[in-house]
């Protein structure tokens, strides 16, 4: 292996060549503590930065074993490495000058989730992959060999030294790391134990600083859970953590106008996710398969059984297969509701002020004016407790205007500036008086006494299901998915790339060109001539995610998976499959892997090939 001698009188002999004469420090080179290695070198100084990657050894990480003897435990260390590499990556970068992207040093910089990402891999010995980004420096398109020695030579050893090689502070704070991943993973074990599909622990801070920043507001109310909704878990390093615990069943969130409705259900919707200390939402956690469900107008839908919302259109066309290039608010929501229950959703989560109306409810009055005949649509809050009742899925909502779901719900929290307050028999009772006077028909939910309601909840939490119609069982079946074709398969007599075959079982090596693909961060991206628009998918919290998502489709359309044959829950799973077993290798069309990618969940990959046009 050459040293980092070797690279120094390298750079010496291509000063002042032409850019090109980089490619040739392509390698690996030994540093002493760590190697580094270049992996790909930028075309120009103005291209996409270079990629490169430094390995420290364990007993130069000086990691404690406790950090990296479970999953969990890495994942949280290796984001807490990302985080102090890419903060000493920051005060170096562009310290050394040039044209374009020259003196760039950078690598992933997370948001206050915690994700598996590509830019950082712990082995089970301790050693560190930490994988980033450099412009190697140049005054126009000639090379400064002096600027390129000062990076690779002095400011990313510094970086190296400083974010990788522990000394004590660092220690604790990457075993700080890991028992905050031991205490919400317990979190999440005991919901499962406990029948909740969320907890919200006291003390948490909810409301975000404003409306495009992530970071806490200061001074924020908070979070006290009510009495009756209080539970107390036993963590293994926080201890006794007492919190709100939301059960499973019908959940909805009222209040009046900025009271906290959406924060709180924002919350939730990330709570799926484990956050950093610091945070606030730390200890908030919702159930991993929770979906959030909105309306998207214009979305394209493939296929989808929209039928338990949405029958006998007036043009005749059949909704139990229903495709559609334009989709309206209440057409979108159907389809993204039932591929939610295809993704294997165990909970909703539902804004008022993000749906569709006429997806929702339809009152009374509408009901005496046009006669049910004339109207398609089977409003939300009919089929909500068949959707607990036969097939054990939970929905928290956030209604702020229609009292609609509240005879069908089982709990009913009402936030009063940013206070959590449950309000259930207060609206038990209001429903008696109601009902009563004849208000409305006996339903389900607090519709029916406190007894039977608990009963159904339980019957349903022990799979006891009663018999349900075919369009409800068709909406929890995965459907095939093609998309036509606009996709060759185009072999290539081009020996230096490769990319190894992903599809079937993983095995062999494919000989063909890769599709290209383009990314717009969170917004969605472009696969060879297929698009796919997530904008509205508000799950998606990182670029990343995104960019990671963009190559499982590639692979996926690569090697023809789409073909109207497989289910589409097999394609997600083959995709993980093969994630999993070959690592973030797999994701990369010539299987070198770089920074930039973090792991979505399996929902979103079947939101975003449900969202190819």
């Amino acid at each position: 292996m050459k040293t980092d001698r070797d690279l120094e009188r390298q750079l010496a002999s291509i000063d002042r060549r032409g850019y090109p004469a980089y490619k040739g420090l392509r390698g690996t080179y030994d540093f002493g503590d760590f190697e580094l290695d270049i992996a790909h070198v930028q075309g120009d100084p103005f291209a996409a930065p270079s990629q490169l990657a430094v390995y420290v050894p364990g007993d130069v990480s000086g990691l404690p074993a406790c950090c990296r003897d479970a999953a969990h435990r890495r994942t949280a260390t290796e984001d807490l490495l990302v985080r102090r590499f890419s903060k000493e990556a920051a005060q170096a970068s562009f310290k050394v000058g040039g044209s374009g992207k020259s003196g760039f040093i950078g690598t992933s910089n997370p948001g206050p989730e915690i994700l598996a990402r590509s830019a950082c891999e712990i082995a089970p010995d301790g050693a560190v992959m930490l994988r980033f980004e450099a412009g190697l420096p140049a005054h126009g398109r000639t090379i400064d060999a002096r600027a390129a020695a000062r990076m690779l030579l002095d400011l990313i050893p510094v970086c190296v030294e400083r974010a990788l090689m522990l000394d004590d502070a660092g220690r604790r704070a990457a075993q700080k790391a890991a028992e905050l991943a031991d205490d919400q993973r317990a979190v999440r074990s005991a919901m499962r134990e406990r029948g909740l599909v969320a907890f919200v622990a006291d003390g948490s801070v909810l409301p975000r600083s404003s409306g495009v920043s992530a970071k806490p507001l200061a001074g924020a109310r908070p979070f006290t859970s009510p009495e009756s909704m209080r539970v107390t878990l036993e963590l293994p390093h926080r201890g006794r953590v007492r919190g709100m615990g939301i059960r499973r069943g019908i959940t909805l969130i009222v209040g009046g106008g900025y009271h906290g409705k959406s924060t709180l259900l924002k919350a939730l919707q990330e709570g799926v996710y484990d956050h950093v200390a610091g945070d606030g939402r730390e200890l908030v956690a919702t159930d991993e398969t929770a979906i959030k469900l909105r309306a998207e107008d214009g979305r394209v839908v493939h296929a989808v059984d929209i039928s338990p919302f949405i029958n006998n259109l007036p043009d005749g066309r059949d909704t139990r297969s229903f495709s559609t290039e334009d989709a309206s608010g209440s057409t979108s929501q159907a389809a993204s509701t039932v591929e939610a229950l295809e993704a294997g959703a165990r909970t909703l989560l539902i804004d008022e002020d993000t749906s569709a109306t006429n997806f929702m409810v339809r009152d009374a009055l509408m009901e005496a004016v046009v006669a049910a005949e004339h109207e398609p649509i089977t409003p939300f809050v009919e089929r909500v407790r068949a959707l607990w009742e036969r097939h054990g899925v939970s929905c928290v909502l956030v209604m702020g205007s229609s009292g609609a779901f509240f005879p069908v719900a089982d709990s009913v929290i009402q936030m009063d500036a940013y206070e959590a307050n449950d309000i259930t028999e207060r609206v038990r009772a209001v429903l008696s008086d109601a009902r009563l006077a004849g208000a409305y028909p006996e339903a389900p939910g607090l519709g029916v006494s406190a007894g039977e309601a608990s009963e159904a909840g339980e019957a349903s939490e022990a799979g006891e299901t009663s018999a349900s119609s075919s369009s409800d069982q068709d909406a929890l079946v995965s459907r095939p998915l093609e998309l036509g074709g606009r996709l060759e398969r185009r072999s290539t007599g081009r020996s230096g790339r490769r990319g190894r075959a992903r599809g079937g079982d993983g095995a062999g090596t494919a000989r063909h060109e890769h599709l290209k693909v383009r990314g717009r961060g969170r917004d969605g991206f472009t696969v060879g001539s297929y698009d796919a628009d997530l904008r509205l998918v508000e799950q998606l919290v990182d670029a990343e995610q995104s960019a990671a998502l963009a190559q499982m489709v590639r692979v996926v359309l690569e090697h023809g998976l789409l073909d109207g044959m497989r289910a589409l829950r097999d394609v997600v799973d083959e995709a993980f499959r093969v994630l999993d077993e070959q690592g973030w290798e797999a994701l990369s069309p010539y299987g070198d892997a770089a920074c930039g990618l973090a792991r979505p969940r399996p929902c979103e990959l079947f939101a975003a090939l449900n969202r190819l046009r």
